[in-house]
């Protein structure tokens, strides 16, 4: 009987231990270790995830750009060419007062003379807008009105105005919409020039380009001939 009990007790001990160590294997098998992804594989991974955000940023920019566009279109209506024999066109453009006037009206009692500068307050500008300052009441003698038009804001304008004591009116064409159609705005820049505009806002005669001290003169010269006061014609002048 001894024998017997002996041989019971040590096949005991054995399979507590092999019921550990199966267990412990399959608990290892349930919770498989995460495989670490490839260097290659984190780049794919990072770039997608910028790559999802790319569109997003382009719709933003995208966005952007359509307002920037409404913004630059806001009141920048393109006109067609102004030539011979054309009528002055209804435009809303800024006196130097920063008041609205629609040029077409500015004809409808009265002849127009158009003088334009590159920019205001610089000496050829000012030698030409003096050169119409000092004729000024022979144009209005013969029922004409003088304008200046130019790119500048209506400040600088009324400063200038001020500064040389100028007796007609500053026409602002920031986005040089009129000056451009007049044939005067190519490449962003505007060329000197002068146009005249019989009563009803049909143009007679253009100079461009011309020079500031002879601006003036031509122009009134040729609006004298319209009268009959010279023996110029109106084809010489042009």
């Amino acid at each position: 009987m001894p024998p017997r009990k002996t041989s019971d007790a040590a096949p005991t001990e054995p399979t507590r231990r092999s019921s550990r160590i199966v267990s412990q294997p399959k608990a290892e098998e349930a919770k498989p270790a995460p495989k670490k992804r490839s260097a290659k594989a984190a780049e794919t991974g990072d770039a997608g995830q910028e790559g999802s955000s790319a569109p997003k940023k382009a719709k933003k920019g995208k966005a952007e750009d359509a307002e920037d566009a409404a913004e630059e279109g806001e009141g920048a209506t393109k006109l067609a060419a102004i030539d011979i024999g054309d009528v002055l066109p209804s435009v809303t453009l800024k006196n130097e007062k920063g008041e609205d006037l629609d040029v077409a009206t500015l004809a409808v009692e009265k002849g127009v003379v158009f003088f334009l500068v590159p920019k205001a307050d610089t000496p050829g500008c000012t030698t030409q807008a003096c050169g119409f300052r000092d004729i000024y009441p022979d144009f209005t003698s013969l029922d004409y009105s003088v304008y200046c038009l130019s790119a500048d804001s209506p400040a600088a304008q009324d400063k200038w105005q001020t500064k040389k004591e100028l007796p007609y009116p500053l026409i602002s064409d920031p986005k040089r919409v009129l000056i451009t159609a007049l044939g005067a705005g190519e490449g962003g820049k505007t060329k000197r020039s002068h146009f005249i505009f019989e009563k009803g806002g049909k143009l007679l005669d253009k100079k461009i380009p011309v020079k500031p001290a002879d601006s003036p003169k031509l122009a009134l010269e040729f609006i004298k001939t319209l009268s009959g006061d010279t023996a110029e014609t109106a084809g010489e002048s042009a």
